[in-house]
């Protein structure tokens, strides 16, 4: 029977666990998650694994990167059945702060992304939302040192960001994107799926078969402008309330209107009822 992780709460209590590891020479690898694991994050720590002697994996909603209206409150929270999956996945530790120990009184830093954190994507329905992110992984990586943080390609953004960070601000840590994990009907594994209704999770595949679609549209040729309006048009009609459907440079995330000018990558963003959905592939 596999061994329960350690678990971590305080930095004290974190560095002294880590000590040995480093003392013997082991890789660590981290696997950054607000918990409400899937099938998608348990396959980020098999990556992980593959990577490192030691796999270490931080549960921690982070308040700093939700705005007033989010679902901070709402978020679910499983933690005893995430140590259950991680421990049959035999990781080492899990990180687990609380709020206070993240951001303790007198916290007054804040880590401001720009480049990929200011292209008009999530930014601009999220404003608040990188800094939050940059800041809270900025920490992580610090606290835990490792030699590899593994990142789900579902969030490309938030994943081109982390890498632009890491590597202004001299982190170590490889940072490493892993492909997104899919249902068997396309749609993109997200801890917010289960908010879901019946008949909206029935809809929710079409976000992956649009963009699939419009890749095959650009790789035959065709425009890419007139591809991913038609695109945008299919979505609409599904009933999603769509925040953008856009064609971007893959390293850049800036805009580009041909295959010829660089790697594009699809990225959506919708609403489905009250969920918000995301989705991105390359073409």
């Amino acid at each position: 029977m596999a061994r329960r992780p350690r678990i971590s709460r305080t930095v004290p209590a974190l560095r002294r666990a880590l000590a040995p590891w480093r003392d013997a020479g082991d890789r660590i690898a981290l696997v950054p998650t607000m918990g409400a694991l899937h099938d998608g994050h348990l396959a980020l720590v098999k990556l992980a694994r593959k990577k490192a002697e030691r796999v270490v994996v931080s549960v921690f909603v982070n308040p700093a990167q939700f705005a007033p209206h989010e679902d901070f409150a709402t978020y679910p929270r499983t933690f005893d059945r995430d140590l259950g999956l991680l421990q049959k996945l035999d990781v080492d530790m899990v990180w687990a702060p609380g709020v206070p120990d993240m951001y303790p009184e007198g916290f007054s830093t804040a880590v401001a992304p720009k480049g990929p954190a200011l292209v008009g994507l999530e930014d601009k329905f999220r404003p608040h939302f990188f800094g939050g992110v940059a800041t809270v992984v900025s920490k992580l990586l610090i606290q835990t040192g490792p030699d590899f943080a593994i990142f789900g390609q579902k969030d490309y953004q938030q994943l081109q960001v982390i890498t632009r960070m890491a590597a202004d601000l001299d982190i170590t840590a490889k940072i490493i994107g892993a492909p997104t994990v899919r249902e068997k009907d396309g749609l993109a594994m997200s801890s917010r799926n289960v908010y879901l209704s019946a008949e909206e999770r029935q809809t929710a595949p079409t976000l992956n078969r649009v963009l699939r679609d419009v890749a095959s549209k650009i790789n035959a040729g065709r425009p890419v402008g007139a591809s991913v309006k038609q695109g945008l048009a299919i979505i609409e009609r599904a009933g999603f309330k769509v925040d953008y459907l856009e064609a971007r440079h893959a390293q850049t995330l800036e805009p580009i209107a041909s295959k010829k000018a660089g790697p594009i990558r699809l990225l959506v963003a919708a609403k489905l009822g009250k969920t918000r959905l995301i989705d991105n592939i390359g073409v």
